[in-house]
């Protein structure tokens, strides 16, 4: 017995630095895919340790993994990149859902070793309630705090993650809801569930950690429905960070290191992500976090002029009269799936002896580093890829800038329009270039709803169509 406790507790040490070396690898394009590996062999270990020490449930665990193992196998495959923000908001939900249910499964064993252990008959109980009932009392008061705990954060990291979910999809809209006195509102929510924490610590039944449930969850719809669409970036990043507390909660009601230190990994990278994405839209994190943001600005000024088309062959002579080329990769390249006749652009064009270029804004897509996957995906050299900071002040001296699918992130209403929702958002400076061409479906604000008044300036030009079957376009030009 003390023999299996101690392979599976190496396990575990050995799963936990895979997931360190995993995320450390991930800040590296080059080294993803070894990193993404690395995770793959920690959870492989972490699970069939995990397996191997449920003693007499072996077989019914190994049935959930495997059917568990074969519904995210089917998922994932029909999932398409461009899906894969509302795939890992869907994601989110679950770790919250297991959050709640492991919270009040819990609280049911707590019920039956404390029984137990009046009736004199504690020998007879087995796994979770054996261990419950050796606890102390104190003891016993630490394990309360951490259930609720569990059941308010994963509560909330459910709830908010299927509004995302619905969001990204396109069911809900996209425009953020704000209520009056939100704030007020999710503050006495909140109050609500600390003081029936407090009743439940006092003595108080099951019926105080459903209430928390409930309240929890109205908080985690609320707070992401305040959320704009120019912002679910961040709200993804967060809900990540969310689970991953979620799961630390689980880990310390369950007595499992391994999970807690999971959970603080994904929730402490969630959040210095979710910092970071803010920072880089000039937005308040705790603001945020806190469904707080959206719809308090002044009145956005109006934009005048027209908007000039351009056809292919247009495009194709700005191309070959340059000698400098950025491409902008936004969320109407994923749609269209377009990286590939990109990728094939660019390589044409490099082989003319062009120097070409990709600048990708932080929140660029809906998903951290989504424009960087599809990329990376379409065989684009790591070296040409920049970010907004190492390339933002190259614009002046370039020729011709392509925007591909992309609206907010090449917004100068960002810093020339105090009233504009994105007001004071770090963009791409691409209009100070000689020639911009926006490739987009049509004459819409796009994702958020926001006028972009590049879409006017004299030196842009509009490339209307698919993304994909206008590169295609190009690309005939150019034989």
């Amino acid at each position: 017995m003390h023999t299996n406790e101690g392979l599976v507790t190496a396990a575990y040490v050995v799963a936990a630095v895979l997931f360190i070396l995993a995320l450390g690898g991930l800040s590296n394009q080059e080294k993803a895919k070894r990193a993404v590996w690395y995770g793959i062999i920690g959870m492989t270990l972490a699970v069939a340790a995990t397996v191997s020490a449920a003693g007499g449930q072996t077989v019914l665990i190994s049935l959930m993994v495997i059917l568990g193992g074969i519904g995210g196998w089917f998922v994932a495959n029909r999932v398409q990149m461009t899906q894969m923000p509302e795939l890992v908001a869907g994601f989110h939900s679950l770790v919250g859902l297991a959050a709640v249910f492991i919270g009040i499964n819990a609280d049911l064993e707590m019920g039956a070793a404390l029984a137990a252990r009046e009736a004199g008959t504690v020998d007879q109980l087995a796994g979770f309630a054996a261990t419950i009932a050796a606890k102390s009392a104190v003891e016993l008061s630490i394990l309360k705090v951490e259930l609720f705990l569990g059941i308010l954060i994963g509560a909330i990291t459910f709830t908010g993650s299927i509004i995302a979910y619905g969001k990204l999809a396109g069911r809900l809209s996209s425009a953020a809801l704000t209520l009056p006195g939100r704030h007020a509102l999710n503050l006495v929510a909140l109050v609500a569930c600390f003081f029936l924490g407090y009743v439940y610590l006092g003595g108080a039944g099951l019926w105080t950690m459903l209430l928390v449930t409930l309240i929890s969850g109205a908080i985690g719809c609320h707070l992401i429905l305040a959320i704009g669409g120019a912002d679910m970036p961040v709200v993804v990043s967060m809900l990540n960070s969310y689970s991953g507390w979620a799961a630390a909660a689980i880990g310390f009601t369950l007595g499992n290191d391994l999970l807690i230190v999971t959970g603080a990994l994904v929730g402490s990278s969630g959040a210095i992500l979710s910092y970071i994405m803010c920072k880089g839209m000039n937005r308040s994190f705790v603001s945020v976090i806190l469904g707080g943001w959206g719809g308090e600005t002044q009145a956005a000024s109006t934009v005048e002029g027209e908007m000039i088309e351009a056809k292919a062959d247009a495009v194709v002579q700005a191309v070959q009269d340059a000698d400098s080329v950025i491409i902008v990769p936004g969320y109407g390249m994923a749609v269209a799936q377009a990286q590939g006749s990109v990728s094939e652009l660019t390589k044409r064009l490099r082989a003319q002896g062009k120097t070409v270029r990709f600048a990708i804004h932080p929140v660029a897509g809906r998903l951290p580093g989504h424009m960087n996957v599809l990329l990376a995906e379409a065989k684009v050299p790591y070296d040409i890829v920049l970010e907004m900071e190492e390339i933002n002040d190259d614009f002046p001296e370039t020729d011709v800038v392509i925007i591909i699918g992309a609206n907010d992130i090449v917004n100068p209403a960002a810093q020339d329009d105090p009233g504009s929702p994105i007001a004071g958002m770090p963009v791409l400076e691409v209009w100070k270039s000689r020639h911009v061409f926006v490739c987009k479906r049509g004459r819409g604000t796009g994702y958020s709803g926001i006028e972009n008044p590049l879409f006017f300036k004299e030196n842009t030009r509009m490339f209307y169509g698919d993304a994909k079957a206008s590169m295609d376009d190009l690309l005939r030009e150019l034989d």
